[in-house]
């Protein structure tokens, strides 16, 4: 069994092991419906458990870790390598070789994606809540606000629902349990302030608001949340991670989402159950 996990610090990386096909059996730290692949996609923070057979009678083999990006972002493309080497084999043996997909595979990705399935078995069942408290729609993106020191008077930042997040000199949860006024506000929009074309790449107005604001809830409270990706500035594939947490995607799409149309389409059935995931070019995560 191998056990991999992507410590870098933003690339999505496609993982492979030339001549050998990987049966998928968990990943961060819950079982899935195993499948097999000879690529797996792997985002930063996440966790992938597979078995690998050694079918070979000898030989060296290929493994290979690159670089996913679907967005038009410089990325450093550069392959990383390792071998397996089969014990008995001669050291002048040739290596078995693999070419990694390209960089921008999002079909790789997706068909890796889709293939998550939790076991929703009686020992292990996936209990998918179906009475929700609170339905919010995120979105996430890039935008531009004034900065006097830096070049051009300005700089990039990242926004959820137009909300750049400043770092307050108090922990939040050393200021909620404390009792701490001043430190955070509880308005954080649980929807987007403005509704707007999300996945346009021809929006003009990127400045967003700042501010250390949280969105509260009460114990035990059962939330849907939509995170739709953005083409402000530049579509890019992002991480999300729920420390603490675990949660089940139940749909994902390319676009805009439909509040209409998309739910009729969720799996709450088996669906993955993970802590970290990754949603591809201007796309959705339900």
């Amino acid at each position: 069994m191998l056990r991999i996990v992507n410590a870098a610090l933003n690339e999505e990386l496609f993982f492979m092991v030339a001549g050998h096909q990987l049966t998928v059996v968990e990943v961060d730290a819950t079982y899935v419906k195993p499948f097999k692949t000879d690529t797996i996609v792997i985002s930063p923070g996440q966790t992938t458990n597979v078995l690998l057979t050694t079918h070979r009678r000898s030989g060296k083999y290929l493994v290979v870790a690159s670089p996913f990006m679907d967005a038009p972002i410089a990325v450093d493309n550069v392959t990383a390598t390792a071998t397996l080497h089969y014990s008995g084999s001669l050291t002048s043996t040739s290596t078995t070789l693999v070419s990694p997909p390209p960089k921008n595979a999002t079909s790789v990705a997706t068909s890796f994606t889709n293939a998550l399935r939790s076991l929703n078995s009686k020992q292990y069942p996936a209990n998918v809540p179906l009475k929700i408290d609170h339905s919010l729609l995120f979105t996430v993106g890039l935008g531009i606000n004034p900065c006097p020191t830096c070049v051009n008077g300005s700089r990039v930042v990242a926004s959820i629902n137009n909300v750049t997040f400043v770092m307050p000199k108090t922990a939040l949860l050393q200021a909620h349990f404390f009792n701490i006024n001043g430190v955070f506000t509880s308005d954080f929009p649980g929807n987007p302030p403005v509704p707007f074309n999300y996945t346009s790449t021809q929006l003009t107005n990127l400045a967003t608001k700042r501010g250390t604001k949280l969105y509260r809830l009460a114990y035990n409270d059962t939330v849907q949340l939509v995170l739709q990706d953005t083409g402000m500035i530049t579509p890019e594939n992002h991480p999300l991670h729920l420390h603490g947490f675990n949660f089940f995607e139940v749909g994902r799409r390319v676009g805009n989402f439909d509040p209409k149309k998309d739910p009729k389409n969720f799996n709450l059935v088996d669906p993955v159950e993970r802590n970290t995931m990754e949603f591809h070019l201007v796309g959705g995560l339900l």
